[in-house]
Order: structure tokens, then sequence, then C-alpha cells
């Protein structure tokens, strides 16, 4: 499969079979998507940044809610967690996926807002590829995003959710995550391609420009 970053927490997979946008970003966050085609698209809660799903066809299936889906060999799995670190109180819910693409498992963490707790973490099981917000302000402290990649032990961690140049949105950059995680030479890349086969064997983390 062949990952693209199209700003914020959105990003373009297209697998064998099937196409999926995961959090469709809104033009006033400093990115406009175009004219995208998708079968599947996840939303993990109604911000605007988040949630741009107009500019899809009726066609592209919409998945906004926890539960297990099954399209066409895609397996997705929405896990209910919180916006904030007050169970909701402040910002709302938030929702995981888990999408298990061309035997490939991808997990994108939404607005994450708190520590995972054991139970969430064994509700994810094992990940090839984290999409982890990194960006601070409505999301996790840096600190906690890489306790949570420390979790969830992926092969891939891909950081959304930062502060760039188009970006509009009060947020860090993605330079005090990289620090916290060690990373000494900064992987950047247009696109990120993935396969069961040819998955690293130790952690890599790969920052993708905004397409």
């Amino acid at each position: 499969m062949d990952i693209k970053w199209l700003g914020h927490s959105c990003f373009l997979i297209k697998g064998k079979e099937k196409t999926i946008i995961t959090d469709p970003c809104h033009p006033d966050t400093g990115y406009r998507l175009g004219e995208l085609k998708a079968d599947i698209v996840t939303v993990s809660h109604p911000h605007p940044g988040h949630s741009y799903t107009g500019v899809f066809a009726d066609s592209a299936r919409l998945i906004k809610r926890p539960g297990e889906y099954e399209i066409g060999g895609t397996f997705i799995t929405g896990i209910t967690v919180f916006h904030d670190d007050k169970k909701g109180a402040s910002r709302g819910k938030n929702a995981i996926f888990v999408i298990e693409l061309d035997d490939v498992t991808l997990c994108h963490l939404g607005d994450l807002g708190h520590p995972l707790g054991p139970q969430v973490v064994e509700e994810i099981g094992d990940v090839d590829v984290l999409f982890v917000p990194v960006g601070e302000g409505s999301t996790v402290p840096v600190e906690v995003a890489v306790e949570t990649v420390r979790q969830l032990g992926p092969s891939f961690v891909v950081p959304m959710h930062y502060k760039t140049e188009a970006s509009t949105r009060e947020l860090s950059p993605v330079d005090k995550f990289l620090e916290k995680m060690r990373v000494r030479e900064v992987d950047e890349r247009a696109s990120l391609s993935v396969t069961s086969s040819t998955l690293p064997a130790g952690m890599q983390v790969v920052v993708l420009t905004p397409d």
C-alpha cells in the first residue's frame, strides 16, 4: 500500500483493492484536499478539522462511530477514547481506528487526549503503522505521545497533527517529538510504501510531507 499525508490528521491510504481517507480536514486548517476519491472515509470526531466529508461521493463508506466493520476484505475497528484527560468533559469523545488492509495493520489515534490504559492497548493489539498526534494543543502532550508509541511498538511511526508552514492551527512543530524520540536523522518522504513482507525489524519514524 501507499500512504500520503494530506495535512493535519488526514491520510490517503491506497491499498490493492480499497482506498481509505482518514479525518478529512476542512480548508480552514490550511490544507486543501482537492478532488479525491475513496472507498472508505474514517472520522475520529466531529470537529471540522477532522470531519470534512462533503467532498466525497455518496459511494464512499463513512465510518464515524466505534464498532467493527468489514468492507470488501478490509477490516476496521473503532475504539472509544476521549479528546481530553477529563473523560470527555472538555472536548468529548474520540475514536481510534485500527485498520487491517493488505495484511498490514494501521492505527490512527485521531485527537487522542489522554494516556492509553492497558485495556485499550490490548484492544488495539499489534500495529505495523501508527499515526500519532504530536503537535500538542488539543491533543496529548508530546511526552504522552512518545509513551503511546512505546506502548504500541509499531514498525512505522508517522507523526501528524502538528504545525507546518501551511497549517493555521496553534500547534507545536514536529521537532519536539523527534527530539523526545531521539531521532538523529529525519527520514522525510513524500509517501510511504508498506507491505507485510518488507516491514522493518526495528521501529522507524517517518515524517511525511503534505501532498
